[in-house]
């Protein structure tokens, strides 16, 4: 999988600026904070071989969001672990893309880094990333919800719900 490349920056500028994108997010991204992440998406590579994929459609564009796998640098109980996560710009939701491209990062992370489990996590409210965590056949537990240390305490986005998948489960299909 092909990490991500200088041109790619402007997109992902764009990507962390959509209201509608960063919805469950606590706020959208200026250009940069953006810049910020992708320095710790290009150290995190550096560190463990592995991180965030731009998703290029072939034929369609060039750098569409982005999906992969990573160590969230917070505690939780359920921490240390490798998360699976997904990004896509607006005009690429709805076609199956995050979830094909997800798939491929399990296939990787299980079969090529050996991975007992992946988990997964977003806002209750986002039902959309709950749906491909559900096709991708993560299973929710709700007493492993949580609230997101690294979000205020007083936020509407602070609670979390928490999905796993062990490598046992995985059907890569």
């Amino acid at each position: 999988m092909p990490r991500p490349r200088p041109g790619d920056l402007e997109a992902f500028c764009r990507l962390n600026a959509d209201p509608e994108v960063m919805r469950y997010f606590p706020r959208v991204l200026t250009e940069e904070e953006s810049w910020a992440a992708a320095a710790r998406i290009a150290a995190h590579f550096a560190r463990h071989g592995f991180g965030l994929w731009a998703v290029e459609i072939p034929g369609v564009v060039e750098h569409a969001g982005f999906v992969g796998i990573s160590m969230p640098p917070f505690e939780a109980r359920f921490t240390p672990c490798v998360e699976i996560g997904w990004r896509l710009a607006r005009e690429y939701w709805g076609h199956g893309y995050a979830t094909e491209a997800a798939r491929a990062v399990l296939e990787f992370g299980f079969g090529r880094l050996g991975l007992e489990e992946i988990v997964a996590f977003t806002v209750p409210a986002n039902t959309r990333s709950r749906r491909v965590m559900e096709k991708l056949g993560m299973r929710r537990r709700p007493e492993d919800d949580f609230d997101h240390p690294q979000i205020a305490v007083d936020s509407p986005m602070r609670r979390h719900v928490l999905y796993r998948i062990a490598r046992g489960g995985w059907r890569g299909d």
